[in-house]
């Protein structure tokens, strides 16, 4: 018995011999040019004199791949003397200087465009600064700034102002109406990161809202003119569990984004508008990427010419047209297989095959709208994307969307990034 109480003591002797946990004696970051390494450091979550953890160092690389400045990283582990260790974090940098351009055209409507340039890497810490220009019809343009960790790691601020008009289709009477629509404000937002997976925005807009009739139907309950300054309350809550290897994705995300819109104007109701973004990445084989999102969305059911959700060619369905409809809630689909066609060193051709679909609730109408046939619009297509690896975002598409529903319009859309 004695030599079995021996034996037994000696297994566990042995047993705690070789599970020893190792310490992190120094970290280095290498890689990094225009990243500052303070910045990459104060980032993560590893530190010195704590237990190596691979749960701790794998959730490190994923966050890093998410910043706009990094192509690629991966950490390497060095064994030194005793049980201490070197983690070594290895950055592929992105250039993040980044010109945009989004065109947009179908059968029916005017060539329109945006373009802007961005830094997505501004001082070297994860700050955007941006601006745009765009026409459509009319000009507008738009400034912005972004940074998710300006105070701490886990506390940021945006600042967006922007001068956008556009011509708006107005739907009534069942026929419709063009006019000048301007929206001019500013908008401030806090952002706090929960954990690696959970993020909130919070915050506040001030803006003027103009419309001015143009031509088209009328009506003595429709203003020719419209000028309304608005205020607005927003939360924006994220959930991302979507992880990335270059081109490819994989994971689930959520993004729920919820407004308050007040009025200045008495004869103007106050309104909330609330939706859902759900996307969900499957990597197939090697070469294969499935995309899919679906947008669940309601606002106050007003009976109004300028409801807030849109069908348009930008937006959600790809062909149809330049806001061609409106509603006061909106259930979109999008599903696309992406296949990469050529993968070299920078560059990489992908083909992709799409369906995008939707439904509208007509402006105080009720929820049968969703499934009436004339609200809901299917069109299927095909797309090219030209992706550099070494530069953030820079995805030129181009896709054919073809109508197969009610509405058998069709039209190219082209923009830089992904769709979705």
């Amino acid at each position: 018995m004695v030599r079995v109480y021996l034996s037994f003591f000696f297994f566990l002797a042995v047993a705690a011999g070789f599970s020893q946990q190792q310490i992190i004696a120094d970290i280095q970051i290498k890689g990094a040019k225009k990243l500052k390494k303070s910045f990459v450091a104060r980032l993560i979550n590893v530190e010195k004199e704590t237990i190596l953890d691979s749960l701790v160092l794998n959730e490190d690389i994923n966050r890093l791949k998410r910043l706009p400045s990094v192509a690629h990283a991966y950490y390497n582990v060095k064994a030194l003397e005793g049980d201490n260790v070197n983690v070594i974090y290895v950055i592929e940098e992105n250039f993040t200087i980044i010109p945009f351009a989004s065109l947009y055209t179908s059968s029916n409507d005017a060539f329109a465009f945006r373009v802007g340039l961005q830094e997505f890497n501004f001082l070297g810490r994860n700050m955007t600064l941006g601006g745009f220009y765009q026409y459509d019809v009319f000009n507008s343009y738009g400034i912005n700034f972004r940074a998710p960790n300006l105070f701490s790691r886990k506390l940021g601020l945006a600042v967006e102002y922007k001068d956008l008009t556009t011509q708006e289709p107005v739907f009534f009477a069942n026929s419709e109406a063009d006019y000048r629509y301007n929206n001019k404000g500013i908008e401030v937002l806090g952002l706090y990161e929960f954990n690696f997976k959970n993020r909130i925005e919070l915050g506040f807009s001030f803006f003027e809202e103009d419309y001015k009739y143009l031509s088209g139907i009328t009506s003595p309950d429709v203003p020719q003119q419209l000028n309304v300054q608005k205020h607005l309350l927003k939360l924006i809550y994220n959930y991302d569990n979507v992880r990335y290897f270059y081109q490819y994705l994989e994971g689930f995300r959520s993004t729920l984004n919820f407004q308050y819109v007040g009025s200045a104007n008495k004869n103007l109701s106050n309104f909330l508008i609330g939706f859902n973004d759900f996307l969900y990445f499957h990597r197939i084989g090697k070469k294969g990427n499935w995309a899919n999102r679906v947008r669940l969305g309601l606002a106050s059911n007003q009976v109004t010419p300028f409801a807030p959700f849109t069908v348009d060619n930008n937006l959600n369905i790809r062909g149809v047209g330049n806001t061609i409809d409106r509603g006061s809630g909106a259930i979109v689909f999008n599903t696309e297989y992406r296949h990469t066609i050529v993968d070299k060193d920078w560059f990489v051709l992908q083909g992709n095959v799409f369906v995008d679909g939707g439904t509208w609730r007509n402006p105080g109408g009720d929820f049968s709208d969703f499934t009436n046939s004339d609200n809901i619009r299917i069109f299927p297509g095909i797309g090219l994307r030209f992706i550099h690896k070494r530069i953030f975002n820079a995805i030129f598409r181009i896709d054919y969307g073809h109508g197969v529903t009610n509405d058998k319009s069709r039209g190219l859309v082209f923009g830089i990034g992904q769709y979705f």
